[in-house]
């Protein structure tokens, strides 16, 4: 993509703050959407709660990414945190996608954020963009994430959903949590350690979102994972073996349904998500394998 202008949502999160920072090291200007009065003359206020957008400050914008939504993770999921989770993402998605929509000359590409949680439990099947949704909280809330993108698609803007896998990466995310335990040699393999876990890492996330953003032919579901899914007892012998550390320390199932509630479910399911669409427009991972992945979020 030649010099753009591109509106990111989310732009303070993991995945959003290395897209950023990718973005403006190649030239492009990049306008932040914050919650609060804006500061600076590349901010744009919104609200996802009220449905609101300062549409005005999305105007000449070649593309807009949103990538905004309440951690998973971050707290035990009470009826109101999971409210909290599908409000931020599926509210946040209809005004933006409207707001885009409205424009005079809308965007060339809405690049929105969506999860493998699509699919649900797979168990030991693997799954590709062609696959059903799954059933339960995470499927049917991603199943209306990337419904509420409609406007857009309906104003014949090009429309991308980012199923995002498990991000491999030092801080933020499930995956830093995970680092400072295994560094301490207290990691080990989660339940029986069977399920499937589908990675990525944050360098190959943020090349496969700038090569969605680039290639006018690319719309629809694309899973952004690594090629080949391994097991939780893989990772964690992974990791152990990167960190020279052992991964002798186990937590049971029980143990997991206890501290974590209903999202034990979430880390103790199987998932196996394959990027078929991303492998087929021609994406290059640089970093496929875990051990690969794993080095590179210590870099």
């Amino acid at each position: 993509m030649e010099s753009s202008r591109i509106a990111v949502a989310g732009a303070s999160g993991l995945i959003g703050g290395a897209l950023v920072r990718s973005l403006t090291a190649d030239g492009h200007e990049v306008v932040r959407l914050v919650r609060r009065t804006p500061r600076a003359k590349d901010e744009v206020e919104w609200d996802p709660q009220r449905q609101y957008v300062d549409a005005a400050g999305l105007a000449g914008c070649d593309a807009v990414v949103n990538l905004a939504g309440a951690g998973v993770g971050d707290h035990r999921w009470t009826d109101a945190y999971k409210r909290q989770i599908r409000d931020s993402r599926v509210l946040g998605t209809a005004a933006l996608a409207e707001a885009a929509a409205s424009l005079d000359r809308p965007p060339r590409v809405f690049l929105n954020g969506s999860a493998m949680g699509f699919y649900g439990e797979t168990g030991d099947r693997a799954v590709d963009e062609s696959a059903p949704p799954g059933d339960g909280f995470l499927p049917s809330m991603c199943v209306e994430w990337e419904e509420a993108a409609a406007p857009a698609q309906e104003a014949g803007v090009r429309t991308v959903f980012a199923r995002t896998g498990l991000v491999v990466a030092a801080k933020g995310g499930a995956w830093g949590r995970l680092f400072p335990l295994f560094k301490a040699g207290l990691g080990g393999r989660m339940g029986d350690g069977r399920q499937y876990w589908s990675y990525i890492a944050l360098h190959d996330h943020v090349a496969a979102l700038r090569h969605l953003l680039d290639s006018e032919s690319l719309s629809g579901p694309f899973n952004l994972t690594a090629p080949e899914p391994l097991t939780n007892r893989e990772i964690t012998a992974a990791m152990g073996r990167v960190l020279h550390r052992p991964t002798l320390f186990a937590v049971p199932s029980p143990v997991l349904k206890l501290v974590l509630g209903e999202m034990a479910g979430d880390v103790l399911g199987s998932q196996r998500v394959l990027p078929a669409r991303l492998l087929e427009s021609g994406f290059t991972f640089a970093f496929p394998g875990i051990e690969e992945a794993i080095r590179a979020a210590q870099a």
